[in-house]
């Protein structure tokens, strides 16, 4: 029999590195949070400022499926932003921006981007980045269905929204819902799936 696939979702705070490794002695990794098991990994990553739903699996097609541009999974993610949104902004966000990544040029596909008009219920963070003085604050929720380095961030700073607070939220049907900073919930392959791919997949 072939190894057993495990599945965590992680509410990844602010200021913890997506990996297990740190760069420099101050760093707090995903070890810190939580007794993963040796093979599972983090599918994809979040940067250490951003925050929010992060999957860990030994499951390689899983890692497969959700990484490959060709299947463009969404990605939901709510972003505090400096500056009051223009339409015109909104609008490019929505039908794509060039952005730079590893020194090239980088048109974002299209995506579903609302300008909330209340701030979200998230849990406080551990460090708040406060507006330049006389700005104005707002929430976006965004949707994407690739997940460049850094590409909110880069995508909003292109329209003159810079990003305060960045937090996923979802990836496809699978929410971040109830779960708080450093919180770790196991997941079972037959529930899990039908969230990410479908429920096709119920039963695969």
């Amino acid at each position: 029999m072939g190894k057993a696939h495990r599945y965590f979702v992680l509410f990844k705070p602010w200021g913890y590195l997506s990996q297990f490794t740190r760069e420099e002695p101050h760093h707090r990794t995903l070890a810190d949070l939580y007794d993963f098991p040796a093979d599972v990994y983090p599918v994809g990553r979040l940067d250490m400022d951003s925050e929010g739903l992060l999957l860990l699996t030994n499951d390689k097609a899983l890692n497969h499926r959700l990484l490959d541009p060709a299947y463009g999974h969404r990605r939901t993610y709510l972003a505090q932003v400096e500056g009051r949104p223009t339409e015109d902004a909104l609008e490019a966000l929505r039908a794509g921006v060039e952005i730079r990544i590893n020194k090239k040029v980088h048109r974002t596909r299209p995506a579903q981007v609302d300008w909330l008009v209340e701030a979200p219920a998230l849990p406080p963070r551990e460090k708040t980045v406060h507006p330049r003085p006389g700005k104005e604050v707002h929430w976006l929720r965004l949707t994407l269905t690739e997940g460049k380095n850094r590409q909110v961030r880069r995508m909003c700073a292109r329209v003159g929204l810079p990003v305060l607070r960045l937090v996923r939220v979802a990836i496809e049907r699978l929410e971040l819902g109830d779960m708080q900073p450093g919180e770790v919930r196991e997941w079972k392959r037959a529930d899990l799936y039908p969230l990410l791919f479908g429920a096709e997949e119920a039963g695969k």
